[in-house]
């Protein structure tokens, strides 16, 4: 039977597309999450100011350029309630810049890289690639932090010619991480070092002198911009879709619930692919001190707050195996997560996810609900299961946890897909969740 895809869902799934396209890093995408949110009317907050919080309002404050957190005070109590909060991650696996990038060899500039996180780096050669990020530029006063974003292809990864790998389409692409990952930027301007050639590139592009850059933090992205496919164009096709589909799945369900009883929060985190050990990852105290700023504001006292706790619910979003019809022996049976057949629920009984019998089954009161169909996944036993955001916050705050995600191919590679009727479910069951 054919996917049919409505005109209003396929409109969520193009907003999606160009909120990946608008979010090369999470520098952009903590960006784009906060213009959205201040065009609906949110109070930007500091963490170093004075919060002034009321009831029915809704605000957001930003940790280290790369984590946000939102949320909307609800019409109750938070003893009535408790807190509602959905969990996801800005960052994406794939190459950072070294502090030192350029460097000079054969007539050419190579730009050096780190492997960022567990990417399929296969997926990176012979691709459109370009850089973006944030910049710090010294100030008068000591210095600012600027966004960069090339548009244009300004990098490249060519692979060896199979008249050299002959063993290529037998044993696959592996890449030496050190030696065959630099990048070719452009051939050697004659008596410009290679590294104030990358420099001056950058500084004319930010309108700035190349001795006012004091540092940088770059990774590479792909050019090629989000798009439909399939015979219906029941699919989507993008880059970082892991995992901002589910950050945009949340921010649209956080905008579109408005006056909730129960106190809403969307906590968008960094550093998940790199274990979330930071100051803005998830094991860090970014949502524990925005949850104690909280419950200060509605004056609880310590016993109160973890009487909120003790009835909140949280709802680590992040994106599902589907599978891959071309690789049955890879998936666990009767565990065969579909695209477009509803939302996952992932469980692991050593703990990488956070779900357990009760919050899934209350995480299915949700998509029935909603009208949302759901599916249920397990890693193979024999392979080792990635882990989410889920457990970490769960420990850290004490709360009920599930871990869902939509079904997804090819993640951790430069192109994902998915479908884009699962991503409209992910919104509708996020905004029944708010409204519970």
């Amino acid at each position: 039977m054919n996917t049919q895809v409505s005109s209003y869902t396929k409109a969520q799934a193009q907003d999606l597309l160009h909120f990946i396209d608008a979010s090369p890093s999470p520098w952009h995408a903590v960006n784009t999450v906060e213009q959205r949110l201040l065009k609906q009317g949110f109070t930007a907050l500091r963490e170093t100011q004075a919060w002034q919080l009321n009831t029915g309002g809704s605000y957001y404050v930003v940790r280290g350029g790369a984590s946000i957190i939102a949320f909307t005070l609800g019409q109750k109590t938070l003893l009535d309630t408790g807190f509602r909060m959905v969990g996801a991650h800005t960052d994406s696996p794939g190459l950072r810049l070294k502090p030192s990038a350029a460097y000079g060899s054969d007539g050419l500039v190579r730009i050096g890289v780190e492997v960022y996180g567990g990417p399929i780096l296969a997926t990176f050669t012979d691709r459109d690639l370009s850089v973006a990020g944030r910049v710090t530029i010294r100030t008068a006063t000591g210095f600012e932090t600027k966004l960069l974003k090339f548009d244009n292809a300004l990098m490249r990864l060519p692979n060896l010619a199979i008249h050299m790998n002959r063993e290529v389409n037998d044993k696959g692409l592996v890449l030496n991480k050190q030696t065959e990952l630099p990048l070719i930027f452009g051939e050697s301007d004659e008596g410009v070092e290679a590294d104030k050639q990358f420099l001056a590139h950058i500084a004319t592009a930010l309108k700035v002198n190349v001795e006012d850059i004091l540092t940088f933090e770059l990774n590479v992205f792909d050019t090629q911009k989000g798009v439909f496919w399939g015979a219906n164009q029941e699919f989507i096709a993008n880059s970082q879709l892991d995992n901002l589909a589910s950050c945009h799945a949340a921010i649209a369900a956080l905008l579109a619930t408005e006056k909730p009883d129960s106190t809403c929060i969307i906590a968008l985190f960094d550093h998940e692919e790199v274990g979330s050990e930071s100051s803005t990852g998830a094991s860090g105290s970014f949502l524990n001190d925005v949850i104690n700023r909280i419950s200060s504001a509605q004056q609880l006292s310590a016993e109160e707050k973890l009487r909120a706790l003790a009835q909140s619910f949280f709802i680590s979003a992040d994106m599902a195996h589907a599978y891959h019809p071309n690789h049955p022996a890879a998936y666990e049976p009767c565990h065969h997560a579909l695209v477009n057949k509803g939302v996952v629920i992932k469980t692991n009984a050593n703990q990488r996810y956070s779900t357990n019998a009760e919050t899934a089954a209350r995480f299915i009161t949700l998509c029935e609900s909603a009208n949302v169909p759901y599916q249920q996944y397990t890693h193979r036993t024999d392979l080792g299961c990635g882990s989410t955001i889920g457990p970490i916050v769960a420990a850290n705050l004490g709360v009920p946890s599930v871990d869902v995600g939509a079904p997804m191919w090819a993640m951790h590679s430069l192109r994902e897909s998915a479908g884009v009727l699962d991503h409209s479910y992910m919104i509708a069951v996020l905004k029944t969740l708010f409204n519970s």
